[in-house]
């Protein structure tokens, strides 16, 4: 009979659990989803606002549910910059490129290299024009580097002061050049300090040859030039940014920002209204208000106007790690930032969700929920082959609205009155356990039987 018994009592918690399995109305926010290309798998890259909305750092409250309101598997793909790469410095050559002057295009020259790629000589196809000959710019070369290009580093000579703005072209045959962008490197005098930067980003792409040409201005004197280079196993998944957070100020030169979320941030961007602005910060953060805080990262701010253009620095890069609160000190020997805090935005890396597809669509992204774990399997569970390439073949989810929080369904029906459902089941189980009790008190009043 007790045996009987906790079965029944047993198949009541089977029961309750089963009735208490994660629902769509548990989560506060609900996004539809449209599917396309080949499944039963199907990634979705999750925007910011997804990030924003949880109720959980690490994302643990995100779901996917099908039209039956059935939960799906799912795995989370978030890859960060720290990721596994070996990095190699390289001294490069340098070689000019002169003009009659500033405002001439750049001249047409002839560029002569080995038969292994090395560039030897840079001479002017035609002879040059009477006047005055104008640095415009430098030819690096990079053949002698395999791997893809991840850093520029210049130095030049130190009766050049101010900043240095430049554009850079790659090639691999000295005929057809590509656009990487721009570059700025600077060096200040400031308060009888003297602060200098030297490095500019690379695409992170391969090219035996870089061109710098100077705009609107002559080239300095380089008296070095250095290559970062970089080879890595797997890229990490693109930096996407948040829309502009209000600050605080502390006092005079501390700001401080308050994030929605613990977001795992990467790199910041700080609003500089005032031309002619300059700031030597210090960033400070913390994962916890009641934490103390650590040192993040430091640098130079600035909005200056030049040959009529504005030339802006307003971004610094992070480690990366977790954070809810940011604080900024200001050197305002510089004329700091105003007294109002500088709105600011973050960025953080992309993550992507895959689901299995299982039952009927429209498939629903849920998220809101602080009480829920996270339930999301490691990408070879979900996928029995999983392999990294695989990821671009499999079919795409994208939302199919905005997302918009609303509020629980408890919060939405304040006079419904008491909870029958939930009321009834602890009502079953006590029931349950009583008769457990009242069996075994009946078993212990038995008199022994005689033998």
């Amino acid at each position: 009979m007790i045996v009987k018994l906790s079965v029944a009592v047993l198949g009541l918690c089977t029961t309750l659990s089963v009735w208490a399995q994660e629902t769509p109305a548990d989560f506060t926010t609900h996004v539809p989803l449209t599917v396309s290309g080949s499944g039963p798998w199907y990634r979705l890259e999750l925007p910011l606002a997804v990030q924003l909305n949880a109720r959980q750092a690490d994302l643990g409250d995100v779901r996917v549910f099908n039209a039956a309101g059935e939960p799906q598997a799912y795995a989370l793909s978030r890859q960060t910059a720290q990721r596994t790469e070996s990095r190699t410095v390289t001294d490069v050559k340098w070689f000019p490129l002169y003009a009659a002057d500033t405002q001439q295009a750049l001249p047409d020259v002839v560029m002569k290299a080995t038969t292994a790629g090395t560039l030897v000589e840079i001479k002017p196809s035609t002879a040059p024009k009477p006047g005055k000959q104008v640095l415009r710019g430098w030819v690096l070369d990079a053949s002698a580097i395999k791997a893809p290009l991840q850093q520029l580093s210049l130095d030049w000579s130190r009766e050049q002061e101010g900043f240095q703005r430049f554009s850079i072209e790659a090639s691999d045959d000295l005929q057809h050049w590509q656009a990487w962008g721009d570059g700025q490197v600077a060096r200040l005098s400031f308060a009888d300090e003297r602060v200098e930067q030297h490095d500019v980003s690379l695409p992170g792409q391969s090219a035996r040859y870089l061109r710098l040409v100077w705009q609107g201005q002559a080239a300095p004197l380089l008296t070095l030039a250095k290559l970062e280079s970089a080879t890595s196993s797997s890229l990490p998944m693109p930096l996407v940014w948040s829309q502009a957070f209000p600050g605080e100020r502390l006092k005079a030169g501390e700001y401080s920002w308050q994030l929605p979320t613990g977001l795992n941030v990467e790199r910041l961007q700080v609003e500089l209204k005032q031309p002619n602005t300059l700031a030597p910060v210090t960033l400070s953060g913390r994962s916890d208000v009641k934490q103390t805080w650590q040192p993040l990262s430091n640098g130079l701010l600035y909005r200056l106007s030049q040959n009529g253009k504005d030339v802006v620095q307003d971004q610094l890069q992070l480690p990366g790690q977790t954070l809810v609160q940011l604080k900024m000190q200001v050197d305002e020997r510089g004329g700091g930032l105003g007294v109002e805090a500088p709105a600011l935005r973050v960025a953080v890396r992309a993550t992507q969700l895959v689901f299995l597809a299982r039952g009927e669509p429209p498939f629903t992204l849920a998220l809101g929920n602080a009480s829920v774990k996270g339930a999301n399997l490691p990408l070879s569970t979900l996928i029995p082959d999983y392999r990294a390439e695989r990821l671009k073949t499999l079919g795409q989810a994208t939302l199919a609205g905005e997302i918009a929080v609303k509020p629980p369904a408890i919060a939405a029906l304040p006079d419904t009155g008491p909870d029958w459902k939930k009321l009834g089941l602890w009502a079953v189980l006590l029931l349950g356990v009583a008769a457990l009790g009242a069996m075994a008190y009946s078993l212990l009043r038995k008199p022994p039987v005689a033998r």
